[in-house]
């Protein structure tokens, strides 16, 4: 149905992105990449002095990433990065495995499994050569690239918009993950056996081996839980 004439009159045109848009942007990426650790206070004067900004669009911009859940307000104190307590953890892997499972199983009953695996093995050659050169950040990097890969391939707008901050947040376990395994290669095996059951039409194997990964992932980062079997952290203010 066509919108009736007249509707909406204060909408013009947008030619560029808002100052507001591309402050949340980069704050964004410094807490996605630990360059702002969990915990951190963000203090309005030093972040307007150091983007060149009023107070104005940095406000608005803080303000989306509350909204998004990356920012946490303290009354009379300010706004901090979020803390990933073991609650946080669990509720993050639990979430983005309902949503992978779906996108893997999109994947395999699809007709472009080839082509999927293709794109995620790319990912995975990418990880490969950061763990080969011992650059962490570039792992977690491309090992975040998987997953959205896969996220993006099942064609569903839906569950890449419900992805978009749990990534982000999955960003942050990760810099923490990285220091839990032995060997760097165990993350691009994984990942590894995950493309070729894709590559076999193997949904069983490719959802048990997701679950898998999510699991090994929850109890490595928060130990004493378990997605599969359904230990979850007590909630605060209930133990």
């Amino acid at each position: 149905m066509a919108m009736p004439p007249g509707m909406l009159p204060e909408i013009e045109p947008v030619s560029r992105e808002s100052t507001a848009a591309v402050i949340a942007r980069q704050l964004r990426d410094a807490i996605m990449t630990g360059a702002l650790p969990p915990g951190t206070q963000l203090g309005e004067t030093e972040l307007a002095s150091r983007f060149q900004v009023s107070r104005g669009p940095l406000r608005e911009a803080m303000q989306h990433l509350v909204s998004e859940g990356l920012l946490r307000s303290e009354r009379h104190r300010g706004l901090f990065v979020i803390d990933l307590e073991p609650g946080d953890v669990y509720d993050i892997y639990a979430a983005r495995s309902a949503i992978e499972r779906a996108a893997m199983i999109r994947a395999v009953r699809g007709g472009e499994r080839e082509r999927i695996a293709d794109v995620l093995e790319r990912t995975v050659a990418e990880m490969a050569t950061a763990a080969s050169e011992d650059d962490p950040t570039a792992l977690s990097t491309a090992d975040l690239r998987f997953h959205e890969a896969l996220i993006n391939a099942s064609g569903s707008k839906r569950l890449v918009r419900m992805a978009r901050t749990l990534l982000i947040e999955t960003r942050m376990c990760l810099t923490a993950l990285q220091s839990t395994y032995q060997r760097v290669e165990e993350r691009v095996e994984e990942h590894t056996k995950l493309i070729q059951a894709l590559r076999d039409g193997d949904e069983e194997t490719a959802l048990a081996l997701l679950d898998s990964h999510m699991e090994d992932a929850v109890q490595r980062l928060a130990p004493g839980t378990s997605l599969i079997e359904g230990h979850a952290p007590p909630v605060p203010g209930n133990a």
